[in-house]
């Protein structure tokens, strides 16, 4: 079996934080050189959180790191800052492993596994995107965000347009019908209100590891296992957590890994199972690293519910 060893390395906030956004046109968060908004819902209410740093990639005593926040969670978000950019993270080294893998692992090694502690909010734009294209969830998303969300607590001059993701509340008196104009059908309109019925326990859910939450999260009804291992790593910091039921995923593995053009779920596992532990970090750093698989056949288009 590879052996992992853990190795020293600057770590970069923007490519770590970069993590906790849904595509360019986010609404809930911005990242750019040097700062990271984030709008978001807490145990303690609605809050905003803006990070500052100097120098990227660096070590924490040089990064140059400050942090501020608004609105009734930002006590919550201020204490949440050092496992949100990975603070708590290692990378690591795999030697004796595949080739691809050492170098996937050597080239992403600035990136750390970031933990929001946030399931609530990391859950809607993953629900949203199953079983569509990432350029149609990324859309749906900013939509919701647009339409049923509220302006994020702040300084107007700084703040902007930044909003914050739809309340429990919210989508819980939202007919599931209401969210077919912007593309999202019946079956994950009902998993988004599922996932806001158990958002007070999300918070609890947290804290009681990575097993006990993943088999949590599968008793709501809409949260599949592609669902539960996109989460598990941008939520509690889970380095083994890996999405089974991916479209692209089992491929590329199958050929950074085996020549293999094509593969399934079962296949990706079984070339990910020496490096149990860490499958998700080196998955995530395959899939980053490693290329596309070939292609066969013309794409699959998907037609918006919205133009139906």
């Amino acid at each position: 079996m590879p052996t992992f060893t853990a190795v020293e390395s600057p770590r970069s906030l923007r490519s770590t934080l970069g993590s906790f956004r849904a595509g360019f046109a986010d609404p809930t968060t911005v990242v750019s050189d040097g700062q990271f908004l984030h709008a978001t819902l807490t145990p303690d209410g609605p809050g905003t959180l803006w990070i500052r740093w100097t120098s990227d990639p660096a070590t924490p005593d040089r990064a140059g790191l400050t942090a501020d926040a608004w609105g009734d969670g930002a006590e919550w978000l201020l204490a949440r800052v050092p496992g949100l950019t990975g603070l708590f993270d290692h990378p690591v080294s795999c030697d004796d492993g595949h080739p691809i893998v050492e170098r996937a692992l050597r080239l992403t090694r600035l990136r750390r596994i970031g933990a929001s502690g946030n399931l609530y909010h990391l859950l809607l734009p993953t629900i949203i995107a199953q079983r569509i294209t990432a350029g149609e969830a990324l859309k749906q998303w900013a939509q919701l965000v647009w339409r049923f969300g509220e302006p994020a607590p702040g300084p107007s001059d700084l703040i902007g347009r930044l909003r914050l993701p739809p309340t429990p509340e919210r989508l819980l008196t939202t007919p599931a019908w209401s969210l077919h104009p912007l593309g999202i059908e019946s079956k994950r309109a009902r998993a988004l209100k599922e996932v806001a019925r158990h958002a007070g326990k999300l918070w609890d859910w947290a804290e009681i590891g990575t097993e006990t939450l993943a088999t949590r999260l599968a008793l709501i009804h809409g949260v599949g296992p592609w669902t539960i291992g996109s989460v598990l790593g941008p939520a509690v910091g889970a380095a083994d957590a890996v999405a089974v039921g991916d479209f692209h995923y089992p491929n590329i593995v199958s050929w950074a890994l085996a020549n293999e053009p094509r593969g399934n779920d079962e296949r990706m596992l079984e070339l990910l199972e020496p490096y149990r532990g860490q499958r998700g970090r080196v998955l995530a750093a395959i899939v980053s690293t490693a290329g596309k698989a070939p292609s066969y056949g013309p794409r699959k288009r998907i037609v918006p519910i919205a133009m139906m």
